[in-house]
């Protein structure tokens, strides 16, 4: 069973940086894509930003784009994501997902397996 371990995460000021990171449990595993959802309280999960673990391309959501960065450490089959400039609207529940196999239709991510998920809050 694929197991996602999040750490990070926590609470910080508008134009700081944190980090987060998203662990394979199966070091066999080999993803498809693997990135970032989030969701604010009564909002819907929102895309963050994934990485193709074949090539190394990411995506990111346009609320996002130039602030995060999503990359991989191949030694240890671990992802994360580096926020910086970071805005009260980025306030929200950071999951990390993976998937297995590419989907067709789209979208970079959609989330075969699923870390537990981190709060991360901005102050302002």
């Amino acid at each position: 069973q694929v197991q996602l371990v999040q750490s990070g995460g926590g609470l910080v000021q508008a134009g700081g940086s944190l980090r987060l990171s998203c662990a394979v449990s199966e070091r066999t595993f080999s993803p498809y894509s693997m990135g970032w959802f989030r969701q604010a309280p009564g909002k819907e999960r929102f895309f963050v930003a994934a990485i193709m673990w074949s090539d190394g391309n990411t995506h990111y959501a346009d609320a996002v784009e130039g602030r995060f960065t999503d990359f991989r450490d191949n030694t240890e089959n671990t992802i994360h994501l580096q926020m910086n400039n970071l805005k009260v609207e980025d306030t929200a529940h950071y999951y990390c997902a993976a998937d297995a196999i590419h989907y067709p239709i789209g979208v970079p991510l959609l989330g075969d397996y699923w870390g537990q998920g981190t709060q991360v809050t901005v102050s302002s």
